[in-house]
């Protein structure tokens, strides 16, 4: 069965089982296949020495497990989300992040290098703060969303600092997300969201600096 049909024609039971399904394909290496081209493959290629080499394998370690992150937000929040149509621009959003995580993955075998292990608990996670969200209330759903893609932004942006100077192919990836995560947080607000309290945001904040700490080695 396709994944990727709409799952409003479904019932809780069909749809947990599409879930679970997407769970496979999000954690298993090589699962994800991109609609879209990666950007890398338009950049010059470089030569990195060991070290440059390490830290653009750890940064794009952790952009991977955010996109398994955000992935599992997304399924959470479209299996409790209340409004149709809010269910939808969840399944849209979660096949478009799908093209990210296959770059991601995809940048990383070019470094010789390995998703986090600690994948399936960053999902677990997430798919459950998405489904409580989705719970609260479809406007405090989308604002979720909105919020998310800001600090997904930031931490994207703060990574193409830190990335080394002359790798072209990890930057194009980056930038490209960017410019996709920041009309994801904009359509949710646009639809509705709700500005989330203070503290909610500095917790999600603390939550994702303990997965970007974590993920970076393991």
């Amino acid at each position: 069965m396709d994944t990727k049909q709409d799952l409003l024609s479904f019932d809780l039971a069909d749809r947990l089982v599409l879930q679970l399904d997407q769970a496979l394909h999000t954690l298993i290496p090589g699962s994800s296949t991109a609609n879209r081209h990666s950007p890398a493959l338009a950049a010059d290629d470089a030569e990195l020495s060991d070290s440059e080499r390490q830290q653009a394998a750890a940064l794009m370690r952790i952009n991977h497990t955010g996109e398994v992150c955000a992935q599992a937000l997304y399924q959470g929040q479209s299996l409790t989300a209340r409004l149709p149509d809010v269910r939808a621009s969840m399944d849209h959003a979660a096949r478009e992040e799908v093209d990210h995580l296959a770059w991601c993955e995809s940048r990383l075998q070019d470094l010789d290098s390995r998703t986090s292990l600690l994948n399936p608990v960053w999902y677990a996670m997430s798919f459950g703060m998405g489904a409580a969200a989705g719970l609260v209330g479809d406007k405090w759903s989308l604002g979720f969303v909105g919020e998310t893609e800001r600090q997904v932004c930031d931490h994207l942006e703060d990574h193409l600092d830190r990335l080394p100077a002359n790798d072209q192919k990890s930057r194009a990836v980056l930038t490209q997300m960017i410019v996709d995560e920041r009309t994801h947080g904009d359509a949710a607000m646009a639809a509705g969201g709700a500005e989330l309290p203070l503290p909610v945001k500095a917790g999600m904040k603390l939550m994702a600096g303990v997965m970007k700490t974590l993920t970076y080695r393991i």
